[in-house]
């Protein structure tokens, strides 16, 4: 695949997409979106591609934010065309049903955050900074952040960084939970990698059906998301996966597994 705004990169069962534009921080444009849906769409249909990691180009943004040039001209229409578009796009990436990591290599603000968020896992360089300071601009998040942000931190600490819009640092954001693991800069590609391999070698349809166990049932009381769960282990009861899982673990060998 070829973008003008992202660098594909295939590594065996992992694909790696980059946000191209280190001039500009990284900056979430409409095109670059537009660019990202694309992206993501294919990768979701392709069943060699069994996980994905997002980065951003240079060492200083992840991604800093959508582009101000283009919210500072939006009618209140247009605004809100806008933020539904991150959000579909963002919500594509959260229910691809293939584990989505954001190696975050420096500031994840505003939409970038937002973007992390919306991952399956995020890793950040020690030397990365998260936040939503759409505050500072006399705007809200639009792309998701304002939901997104207490489901993984609290409502508490979701306001702190949303009200306040400061910044955090990397090991603040995993003392809070926002991302999952923080290593030095210069090994964030390699840690990302080596979760993503690890992440592909496992069942996929199992990995599907656990992400949506818990993106769907996050939402849902408790029971709800007991029967969502009972029907989802139902449905995988018959495939080709869980027959080839539990023979190979009574047989002692690895698994093989065929998406099936």
């Amino acid at each position: 695949m070829t973008f003008d705004n992202l660098l594909f990169e295939r590594d065996g069962a992992v694909a790696v997409l980059t946000f191209n534009r280190p001039t500009v921080l990284n900056a979430l444009n409409a095109d670059t979106l537009r660019e990202l849906d694309a992206a993501v769409t294919a990768l979701g249909g392709d069943a060699e591609v069994r996980a994905i990691i997002l980065t951003g180009a240079g060492e200083k943004a992840f991604v800093a934010g959508a582009d101000i040039n283009e919210l500072a001209v939006l009618t209140p229409v247009q605004g809100k065309e806008h933020a539904r578009h991150g959000q579909h796009v963002f919500d594509r990436i959260e229910q691809l049903g293939k584990p989505v990591i954001a190696a975050i290599n420096g500031f994840a603000l505003g939409g970038g955050c937002e973007l992390a968020m919306a991952c399956t896992l995020r890793i950040a360089a020690d030397t990365a900074r998260l936040g939503q300071p759409e505050i500072n601009l006399g705007i809200i998040p639009g792309y998701g952040g304002s939901q997104r942000l207490p489901r993984l931190v609290g409502k508490g600490r979701a306001l702190e960084i949303l009200l306040s819009g400061d910044m955090v640092t990397a090991q603040r954001a995993y003392e809070i939970g926002l991302v999952n693991q923080v290593v030095p800069a210069a090994e964030l590609m390699a840690a990302a990698r080596k979760t993503a391999h690890a992440l592909a070698s496992k069942a996929p349809i199992a990995i599907r059906y656990i992400i949506e166990a818990v993106n769907q049932g996050l939402d849902m009381p408790l029971g709800q998301g007991q029967f969502l769960e009972t029907s989802l282990f139902g449905a995988i009861a018959s495939t080709e996966d869980t027959r080839e899982g539990t023979t190979a673990f009574l047989a002692k060998r690895k698994a093989t597994w065929k998406g099936r």
